[in-house]
């Protein structure tokens, strides 16, 4: 029976995966949260991994969703050939700039994140630092929208990002690598409509920037896991993986309907009261003991 609660627990970790990771609500403020009432069967350690690989089942669901708009090879749809004939009119030439500008945008994440990983997660993955930077976010997002709601975007596709609001991107994506809570996509999101980025536009590119971002992160926690795996763990992972697949395929539509007829404030609040919940369970024990990491 208790290998079959581990399958329900996982299978509840990833739907909760693939509705949050694409929401600018914090996926990490609702894992803490998540296992802190419902917990897996597992080490630590493999519980760390298990979170970070569910997130390629989320990922899948873009590359899915949004083929046409990232496969930079092929003669049909391609409006931007780098020659008319011979292999140069197989690369689609907006496609290439737009994923070099993806590239330009992950290196404060890279320059930062790579060699502190450890010590970020010893130091700040903790329930405090979570609830500030939900309720920090939120306000932002609250205070940014109500001064854009009466100005026109400046950009209103992806292909319009230039390299400067790749390089501002980039640095607001570090800030969600550095203080958990922020929201990958939420910071993104915030930032780019501050810099006169269209809302759908900001989430089409936060999305595609979670690719690179997230294959990345997930390859080097499987490289730095030197534990071994078990039979069951591997169902676990399936279980989660195909989870946060069929979910993130169901959000991510709704989120891109969503996003052009209303504005992000209502994330904004929802970040709020759960920051602030995260506070009250924090303050009386319920999660995160003294305060210790909740890695």
């Amino acid at each position: 029976m208790e290998w079959f609660l581990d399958y329900v627990v996982a299978l509840l970790f990833g739907i909760v995966e693939g509705v949050t990771e694409w929401l600018p609500v914090s996926s990490t403020g609702h894992m803490i949260i998540l296992n802190e009432f419902l917990k897996l069967n597992v080490s630590p350690e493999f519980y760390d991994l298990y979170l970070v690989v569910i997130q390629l089942g989320a990922i899948m669901a873009v590359v899915v969703l949004f083929w046409k708009d990232i496969w930079p090879f092929g003669v049909k749809d391609n409006d931007h050939p780098f020659a008319k004939t011979g292999i140069g009119s197989w690369i689609k030439k907006d496609k290439i700039i737009m994923w070099l500008k993806i590239l330009v945008a992950c290196i404060p994440a890279i320059i930062v994140g790579v060699p502190f990983d450890d010590w970020l997660d010893e130091h700040l993955y903790n329930y405090v630092v979570v609830a500030i930077a939900l309720i920090v976010f939120g306000v932002a997002f609250i205070v940014v929208e109500h001064l854009k709601k009466d100005s026109t975007p400046s950009v209103k596709t992806v292909n319009q990002i230039n390299w400067g609001h790749a390089v501002v991107i980039g640095l607001f994506q570090l800030l969600a690598a550095i203080f958990p809570g922020a929201s990958r996509s939420g910071s993104i999101i915030v930032g780019s409509i501050g810099i006169g980025i269209k809302r759908d536009a900001a989430a089409k590119f936060a999305f595609f920037l979670a690719i690179p971002v997230m294959f990345g992160a997930s390859l080097l926690k499987i490289l730095k896991y030197d534990g071994s795996v078990t039979a069951h763990e591997v169902g676990l992972l399936l279980v989660g993986l195909i989870t946060a697949f069929g979910v993130s395929l169901l959000i991510i539509n709704r989120l891109m309907a969503f996003i052009r007829k209303h504005s992000f404030t209502v994330f904004g609040w929802y970040r709020i009261a759960l920051g602030v919940l995260v506070l009250i369970l924090g303050a009386v024990g319920v999660i995160g003991g003294n305060g210790a990491s909740m890695a």
